[in-house]
Formats: structure tokens, sequence, C-alpha cells
């Protein structure tokens, strides 16, 4: 909205006296031989410090040359129940299990299959509430991915965006509970994912917990780690038409972080 009135602005700038200009202009034929001088003594000393160096790429700039390379995968829920695993160029795929103590994605198991039959990464994630038991929580997860078919590489999430009321420390301390008890029960450090903001103030001393992070005002892969991490392993970067993504790891790399064994 500014821009109207800045063209005004520069309007009013451009139209000048016929007497300020002759004024301006002669001002400029005094000062012509003098310049003159001075320009040829510039160009001398520019020749002597020899060639410019090259310019200095910033860290998302270096992030956006290498965005194409980065492995690019989807998310989806029961919102994308029909979402077309055979058509997708994705790489690895992260489907919605669980939300609190008693909710079941019913497109899990369809797109668990999809994802095995097309033999890329995949995983499951779990939405979770603060105002809940943590290990309650996670016992559900548990029971609904431990009742498909597994496989080694099978990546554990736990989607962490509400506070349902509880405090900074409250909502970390159940994040902590949660995820700890994942990994004690099945071997698996889990992924934890959450918007930028949202890591960055509930997400301090999680760092040994691999980061999904959403921020859609980045280019894909130009994203900071937020809290403690000191790097992010998947960048979900738009949510148009569905969740999409990035990851800084290849596909075997994501696989390493997942079930050891079936």
């Amino acid at each position: 909205m500014l821009k109207p009135r800045l063209a005004a602005i520069k309007t009013h700038l451009d139209l000048p006296t016929k007497r300020v200009s002759l004024a301006i202009g002669g001002a400029i034929l005094a000062g012509a031989t003098a310049l003159a001088g001075v320009t040829g003594t510039a160009i001398a000393s520019s020749v002597q410090h020899g060639p410019v160096q090259e310019a200095q790429h910033s860290p998302v700039e270096e992030a956006q040359s290498e965005a194409g390379s980065l492995a690019f995968g989807v998310d989806v829920s029961r919102y994308e129940s029909d979402y077309d695993w055979s058509a997708s160029s994705a790489q690895f795929g992260i489907i919605k299990a669980t939300e609190g103590t008693d909710f079941r994605d019913a497109s899990f198991a369809r797109h668990w299959g999809e994802l095995d039959k097309k033999g890329i990464v995949r995983g499951a994630y779990h939405y979770g509430h603060p105002s809940n038991d943590p290990i309650a929580e996670a016992e559900h997860f548990l029971s609904m991915v431990n009742s498909q078919p597994a496989k080694a590489g099978d990546l554990l999430v736990l989607d962490l965006e509400t506070t349902d009321g509880q405090s900074v420390a409250e909502v970390n301390a159940w994040a902590k509970a949660w995820l700890s008890h994942v990994k004690a029960k099945t071997g698996v450090t889990p992924m934890f994912y959450s918007g930028w903001n949202f890591a960055d103030t509930y997400g301090k001393g999680l760092a040994e917990y691999p980061l999904w992070v959403a921020h859609y005002s980045k280019p894909k892969g130009a994203v900071t780690p937020p809290a403690d991490w000191k790097s992010w392993t998947i960048h979900q970067y738009t949510d148009d038409p569905v969740d999409m993504n990035v990851s800084a790891l290849s596909p075997d790399e994501l696989r390493d972080l997942g079930r050891r064994a079936a």
C-alpha cells in the first residue's frame, strides 16, 4: 500500500522549477574539470587494487542452490485418504496414525500398505495433546503402528503443535516423556515434528531427537534449526496441494533413523 504514496512523492520531486534547474546546471559546469581529475585518480586506484574478490554466498543462498538435490517427501492423513502413491515422485512418505488417547486414522492401513508396495521410506506420526498422559498416548500410538506389518527403516514421529493450555515447562516435559517412552519400547529414536516457532519455544532440550520442522515462509531447504537443534532432518515447506517436504538426508540415511528390523 506504500507504492501509490511513494509514486506521488517521486512525481513531485521530478518537477523542479526552471530557476532551480539553471542554478544546479551552473554548479555542475563549474565543477566539471575538478571531477575529471578525481575520476582519473579513482580509475587508477581501482586498477592498482587488482581484481574484485568473488562474492560470498549466505547459508540461505547455498541451501537454495542445493535444494534440487534434497530428497522429496509427502505426509498425509485421512484428509488425503485416496492419495495416489504410485503416481507420486515422493522418496519418503509419512502418515498420521493416531491422535490423543483414542483417535485412529482410518486411512493409515491403506497408506502403510501402498508405501510398502512403492518401496520408499515410510513413517508414522502421532498428534500429541499435552493435556493427556504422555505414556498413555505413546502406548496408543505404538498399538496402532504395531498392528501393521513393520520393516527395517520405518520412522516413528511425534507431531506436537498444541499446548492444550499447559505451560512451556509442562509441554516440554510432556514431549520428553512421550519421546523417551517410545524410544525405550522400540529402540528407535523418534523424530520430533512441529512448526518453527512452536519448536523454538517448547523444544528446548530435545536436540537428541531428529527435527522435522514446518516453515512455510522459507524456500525448501533454507530453514535454520530452532531451539537447541544444530541441524534439521526434514523441512515441511508447503501444504499446497498437500504437505510437501524435503530432507537433508538421503533416503538411505533416513532409513537409518528408523526401525532396525521388522
